[in-house]
């Protein structure tokens, strides 16, 4: 396994783009030379990320809004991308969401955007991605969560879609592997960005302070290391946890120190 790969002239894919991980990602990527389509609904944060690139950059930002729940746009984004750039090496599926309620407060429309975002724009951006990817023998990357390798009360809906997307990449590592795509998985702890905000009332930058749980920029590392994995190589999962993440279940825990 190498992490040492050059990105320049790779071509790019960054959902959820607009704010926190994916944004880093993007960014990140286009500061090691690649040329990255950012996507997400929020045109305006979008604009603010290419604002960033100047000439003098090695890397390049195309901004395509979109929204993943929407097939069509899902198409659109791929084709802009490969028109733009020649080809496409690495897909980073970012989007998701926390749904804004519990089970039993969740209204259907609430229930279907949700899974529209979290299930069905990563099923159907692959899809369109795939054919793509196979040429180049490229990297597509989903960002999970440890919400979906592990039981998680809190938010059972979030778990179940985080398993799926598991669930789903791995067996498309198997299925694609003959084909030379290299398919990961990076499931993030907590990360300081806006996610929460719908669910709880504030989001984990206002309730972590700087350094507490994983950053934006630390997580986007991790995505990037994967992306940049070349044949015969792929990670096929990588969990990236602060390091007290687990210390409630050594206090649970029947045994002495």
């Amino acid at each position: 396994m190498t992490d040492d790969s050059d990105l320049s002239g790779k071509r790019a894919i960054v959902t959820g783009a607009s704010a926190g991980i994916g944004r880093s990602t993007a960014r990140l990527l286009a500061e090691e030379g690649a040329a990255v389509a950012v996507a997400a609904r929020r045109e305006h944060r979008l604009n603010e990320l290419a604002d960033e690139f100047g000439p003098s950059d090695d890397g390049e930002i195309l901004v395509v809004p979109t929204d993943v729940t929407d097939t069509d746009q899902i198409d659109a984004l791929v084709a802009e991308t490969v028109d733009a750039f020649g080809g496409l090496d690495i897909v980073v599926s970012n989007a998701g969401l926390l749904p804004p309620n519990g089970i039993d407060d969740l209204t259907e429309d609430q229930y279907r955007n949700f899974m529209g975002v979290n299930v069905d724009g990563m099923y159907f951006l692959t899809k369109a991605s795939l054919p793509h990817l196979r040429e180049g023998e490229g990297n597509l990357v989903f960002v999970g969560s440890y919400a979906g390798t592990l039981p998680f009360p809190r938010s059972p809906l979030y778990a179940g879609s985080k398993w799926w997307l598991r669930g789903f990449a791995h067996s498309l590592q198997g299925a694609e592997g003959m084909e030379g795509v290299a398919v990961s998985v990076v499931n993030p702890g907590e990360v300081r960005t806006e996610i929460g905000e719908a669910a709880r009332g504030e989001t984990n930058i206002d309730r972590y302070d700087p350094g507490e749980i994983t950053e934006p920029r630390e997580a986007a590392e991790a995505i990037v290391f994967t992306a940049r994995q070349h044949p015969p190589n792929t990670v096929t999962e990588l969990n990236l946890m602060r390091r007290t993440k687990f210390d409630n279940l050594r206090h649970r825990s029947e045994f002495p120190d």
